[in-house]
């Protein structure tokens, strides 16, 4: 599958297997099948970008290789970013010279247009063999003169000069991946070419200059993928051995936590199978239950994420908020494939979900929720930290007015009714979703509990008589 899929991409890839008859053994991501198929298994502690141009998605995925050993450091790409749009870009210029030419629109015409994609395909083929190719479609419209032939030469440079954008695209993305691990150019040992794509001049040119090495070249690109999956199929029946490969999850998986926040439990490019903990607690007193929504994305607020799934952990011993521990333990197998478990400590009673879908996400929505997560990236910091702060305010006016209960007459009035009023400062600050407001708050009223505490203490020793047997006494030693 695609680095780029996520957890209910692979589960639908999964079930479609299983459906068409195939016992699916593991689901392999692309770059690691090419990086198998090249046979770098066998070569010692080299780093490898696998440059992966598709007829609709591109992936950049760098690997860790050594004796034995294939793992994933860190993956990007875009998902709606592929040859197809190399096409269109050739229809688009076509159209719009045969309207200057003959003056007919053949973007309304769906014969016309499906002619020009069929031969958008070949002269895009062609090019990057030979440096011209010529385009002859007979009868392509007519008009009341009388049939129209479209003619056309298409150069290569003039289709470099199509889609130059598409590529510069991919090579940013390439920098901005490598960036994402804190890796140099020079890091890099082995660059591999995968996918049609990758066969035109101006591509492998630009890869060529970014790492200022050949990419790597010996295999068929259209079959290099499918030829690592057939060994991975070795691997799992035994008869290739010593392989280990280590895959990465493309997006961060977490939970919502209190004031809507999204809480990451394995971070984005985490090498699976992996599986990791954090313990929560109950927001109010008395709780008895409590509500898993597990998501994943990369928006700092639960809503901006996608849900994954929703469950239940009840039967919680009521206590005061914040004393319950809830163990919630994210699982990814090694097809990348989530389970998640909610356990609370203190009975043992836990709730677990295997996150499984029928569909993943669209091209779409995928394209939609990075480059949000990018063009949000301020906004979305301000709403977590506004969403702390009032968890912060919130916690802080729950043990004040515990804290008041608890003093009963052992506070003055004048302290009781000062922490009283920086109380409904407090909860004014939080309904004003003004941070700094509420951070200033925060800080007085702190300060005031502070001063009740160090009063209580103070009034506390005061009170305590002396007492000489408690005194130490100085004694001599004696062996």
């Amino acid at each position: 599958v695609p680095a780029y899929f996520d957890d209910s991409q692979r589960q639908a890839t999964k079930n479609a297997g299983e459906i068409a008859g195939f016992k699916v053994r593991r689901i392999l991501n692309e770059p690691t099948a090419a990086a198998l198929a090249y046979g770098l298994n066998k070569n010692k502690n080299e780093r490898v970008v696998v440059y992966d141009f598709g007829g609709g998605t591109f992936d950049i995925s760098v690997l860790e290789v050594s004796e034995d050993t294939i793992e994933v450091l860190v993956t990007g790409g875009d998902t709606h970013l592929g040859g197809d749009d190399f096409d269109q870009r050739i229809i688009n210029y076509f159209v719009e010279e045969f309207r200057k030419k003959e003056g007919i629109d053949l973007s309304k015409d769906s014969l016309a247009l499906q002619r020009l994609k069929e031969a958008a395909e070949r002269a895009k083929h062609e090019l990057s063999t030979v440096l011209e190719t010529e385009v002859n479609l007979p009868f392509i419209t007519s008009d009341a003169a009388g049939p129209k032939h479209f003619e056309m030469k298409l150069t290569r440079s003039k289709l470099e000069e199509l889609v130059k954008d598409y590529i510069d695209r991919s090579i940013e993305l390439v920098k901005q991946t490598l960036a994402e691990k804190n890796l140099k150019i020079s890091d890099i040992n082995e660059v591999i070419l995968v996918g049609g794509q990758t066969r035109m001049p101006a591509m492998q040119e630009a890869v060529k200059k970014l790492f200022g090495k050949e990419p790597h070249k010996g295999i068929n690109p259209d079959e290099v993928v499918a030829m690592g999956a057939a060994i991975e199929g070795g691997v799992l029946q035994g008869e290739v051995r010593d392989i280990l490969l280590l895959d990465v999850t493309p997006l961060s998986l977490g939970i919502e936590t209190l004031g809507g926040v999204f809480t990451k439990i394995i971070e984005k490019n985490t090498t699976v199978p992996v599986s990791k903990s954090q313990i929560f607690s109950t927001a109010t007193d008395n709780q008895t239950s409590v509500e898993i929504h597990v998501l994943q994305g990369e928006r700092e607020m639960a809503v901006d994420n996608k849900t994954l799934a929703r469950f239940i952990l009840d039967g919680i011993p009521p206590a005061p908020r914040g004393i319950p521990q809830i163990e919630v333990n994210f699982d990814i197998d090694a097809n990348g494939i989530l389970k998640v478990t909610a356990k609370d400590k203190a009975t043992g009673k836990e709730q677990s979900v295997r996150i499984e879908a029928s569909t993943g996400l669209s091209k779409e929505e995928i394209e939609r929720m990075k480059k949000e997560a990018e063009m949000h990236l301020e906004e979305d910091k301000k709403k977590k930290e506004l969403a702390e702060a009032k968890n912060q305010a919130e916690n802080l006016i729950y043990v004040s007015e515990k804290t008041l209960r608890e003093a009963g007459d052992k506070i003055s009035p004048e302290d009781r009714k000062e922490v009283e009023d920086k109380i409904n400062d407090l909860k004014d600050a939080i309904n004003s979703n003004d941070i700094s407001r509420i951070k200033t708050t925060i800080q007085n009223l702190s300060l005031s509990i502070q001063k009740i505490g160090a009063k209580m203490y103070q009034g506390g020793q005061n009170n305590q008589k002396p007492n000489d047997s408690n005194n130490p006494q100085d004694a001599d030693y004696k062996e």
